[in-house]
């Protein structure tokens, strides 16, 4: 299985839980350490499109049955990654390939592509009201 990671650039729970599978899981990380609020920086962006080559890489490798691409939606809707070349990936994928997007704000030529498609909402969260992340919630 191989993870990228487009909006994070820090240790988090997923990371601890698949320490155990290091062996098996990949997961590379090609966000910063801070949230992209406003206007995404030229380091954002070369991030992200470093790490969407390394995703397509390993999408058409044939070492890879999973493919996570974590928050791409949010890289796309925030102008990191061309939602053609996201759509492109999607179409021409190995049928071997189980390709899993997540994130906000999935591009209607995303959702038109996919097999599968859920939307999960925030309806409320504790961190709006000032709780940080707690050890072995959050991380």
């Amino acid at each position: 299985m191989y993870i990228a990671q487009f909006c994070k650039k820090r240790i988090c729970g997923e990371h601890i839980a698949l320490k155990k599978f290091k062996d098996f899981i990949t997961i590379k990380q090609f966000g910063t350490e801070k949230f992209i609020k406003g206007k995404p920086s030229l380091k954002d962006i070369k991030n992200a499109q470093k790490g969407f080559l390394e995703a397509l890489t390993a999408i058409f490798s044939g070492v890879y049955d999973i493919v996570i691409l974590d928050e791409i939606n949010d890289a796309v809707s925030l102008g990191l990654i061309d939602v053609e070349s996201v759509a492109d990936a999607i179409d021409f994928k190995p049928d071997e390939v189980e390709l899993i997007i997540t994130g906000r704000n999935a591009h209607k030529k995303i959702i038109q592509g996919a097999d599968l498609v859920t939307d999960m909402r925030e309806i409320r969260h504790y961190y709006k009201n000032g709780v940080k992340a707690r050890k072995g919630i959050e991380y």
